[in-house]
Protein backbone atom coordinates (compact mmCIF):
# COMPACT_ATOMS: atom_id res chain seq x y z
CA UNK A 1 0.00 0.00 0.00
CA UNK A 2 1.82 3.71 -0.91
CA UNK A 3 0.42 5.60 2.48
CA UNK A 4 1.07 8.79 1.20
CA UNK A 5 -1.06 8.94 -1.45
CA UNK A 6 -3.98 6.24 -0.03
CA UNK A 7 -3.93 9.52 2.90
CA UNK A 8 -3.76 12.01 0.35
CA UNK A 9 -7.04 10.21 -1.18
CA UNK A 10 -8.50 9.80 2.00
CA UNK A 11 -8.11 13.82 3.02
CA UNK A 12 -9.65 14.64 0.10
CA UNK A 13 -12.68 12.29 0.65
CA UNK A 14 -13.24 13.85 4.15
CA UNK A 15 -13.24 17.26 2.85
CA UNK A 16 -16.28 16.10 0.74
CA UNK A 17 -17.88 14.72 4.02
CA UNK A 18 -16.98 18.57 5.48
CA UNK A 19 -18.94 20.06 2.69
CA UNK A 20 -21.55 17.85 2.63
CA UNK A 21 -22.37 17.64 6.69
CA UNK A 22 -20.29 20.52 8.00
CA UNK A 23 -21.95 20.68 11.98
CA UNK A 24 -21.20 16.55 12.07
CA UNK A 25 -17.41 17.34 11.05
CA UNK A 26 -17.00 20.60 13.39
CA UNK A 27 -18.52 18.34 16.17
CA UNK A 28 -15.93 15.30 15.76
CA UNK A 29 -13.25 17.44 15.11
CA UNK A 30 -13.68 19.50 18.11
CA UNK A 31 -13.82 16.09 19.70
CA UNK A 32 -10.55 15.01 18.55
CA UNK A 33 -8.57 18.20 19.29
CA UNK A 34 -10.26 18.35 22.45
CA UNK A 35 -9.59 14.68 23.58
CA UNK A 36 -6.02 14.85 22.18
CA UNK A 37 -5.13 17.68 23.86
CA UNK A 38 -1.88 17.64 26.26
CA UNK A 39 -3.60 17.09 29.56
CA UNK A 40 -2.09 14.34 32.23
CA UNK A 41 -1.34 11.99 29.38
CA UNK A 42 0.61 13.51 26.14
CA UNK A 43 0.11 13.70 23.01
CA UNK A 44 2.31 11.32 22.10
CA UNK A 45 0.95 8.66 24.58
CA UNK A 46 -2.67 9.71 23.21
CA UNK A 47 -2.02 8.97 19.52
CA UNK A 48 -0.58 5.65 20.73
CA UNK A 49 -3.25 4.68 22.18
CA UNK A 50 -5.88 5.80 19.46
CA UNK A 51 -3.45 3.93 16.93
CA UNK A 52 -3.79 0.81 19.15
CA UNK A 53 -7.43 1.17 18.67
CA UNK A 54 -7.50 1.72 15.01
CA UNK A 55 -5.30 -1.30 15.07
CA UNK A 56 -7.77 -3.43 16.64
CA UNK A 57 -11.26 -1.74 15.41
CA UNK A 58 -9.33 -2.79 11.62
CA UNK A 59 -9.50 0.93 10.19
CA UNK A 60 -6.85 1.65 7.93
CA UNK A 61 -7.28 5.00 7.67
CA UNK A 62 -7.34 5.46 11.32
CA UNK A 63 -3.80 3.68 11.16
CA UNK A 64 -2.44 6.04 9.27
CA UNK A 65 -3.60 8.88 10.38
CA UNK A 66 -2.49 8.16 14.03
CA UNK A 67 0.92 6.94 12.99
CA UNK A 68 1.75 10.47 11.62
CA UNK A 69 0.21 12.50 14.21
CA UNK A 70 2.18 9.94 16.47
CA UNK A 71 5.63 10.55 14.95
CA UNK A 72 4.90 14.21 14.57
CA UNK A 73 4.11 14.26 18.89
CA UNK A 74 7.62 12.60 18.71
CA UNK A 75 6.91 8.84 18.60
CA UNK A 76 10.04 6.08 17.61
CA UNK A 77 9.02 3.15 15.49
CA UNK A 78 10.26 0.93 18.91
CA UNK A 79 6.85 2.82 20.11
CA UNK A 80 5.04 1.76 17.21
CA UNK A 81 6.41 -1.60 17.84
CA UNK A 82 4.69 -2.23 21.64
CA UNK A 83 1.81 -0.50 20.64
CA UNK A 84 1.22 -2.78 17.90
CA UNK A 85 2.14 -5.93 20.70
CA UNK A 86 -0.35 -5.07 23.32
CA UNK A 87 -2.72 -4.54 20.22
CA UNK A 88 -2.07 -7.96 19.16
CA UNK A 89 -2.49 -9.34 22.81
CA UNK A 90 -6.01 -7.42 22.68
CA UNK A 91 -6.93 -7.95 19.24
CA UNK A 92 -5.53 -11.46 17.97
CA UNK A 93 -4.80 -12.44 15.23
CA UNK A 94 -6.47 -9.64 13.05
CA UNK A 95 -4.64 -7.34 15.15
CA UNK A 96 -1.37 -8.93 14.21
CA UNK A 97 -2.47 -8.49 10.25
CA UNK A 98 -3.18 -4.88 10.83
CA UNK A 99 -0.37 -3.98 13.34
CA UNK A 100 2.22 -5.28 10.41
CA UNK A 101 0.11 -2.21 8.51
CA UNK A 102 1.00 -0.09 10.90
CA UNK A 103 4.51 -0.54 11.01
CA UNK A 104 4.20 -0.44 7.11
CA UNK A 105 2.81 3.16 7.20
CA UNK A 106 5.23 3.96 9.76
CA UNK A 107 8.10 3.12 7.56
CA UNK A 108 6.43 4.97 4.70
CA UNK A 109 4.96 8.04 6.37
CA UNK A 110 8.24 8.64 7.86
CA UNK A 111 10.81 8.62 5.38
Amino acid sequence: MDWKAHLTHQSTTLDAFRKAHPDAAKGFTALHHGTLAEGALSVREKELQALAIGIVKQCTDCIGFHVQAAHKAGATRAQVAETVGVAMMMGGGPAFMYGAKALEAWDQLTS
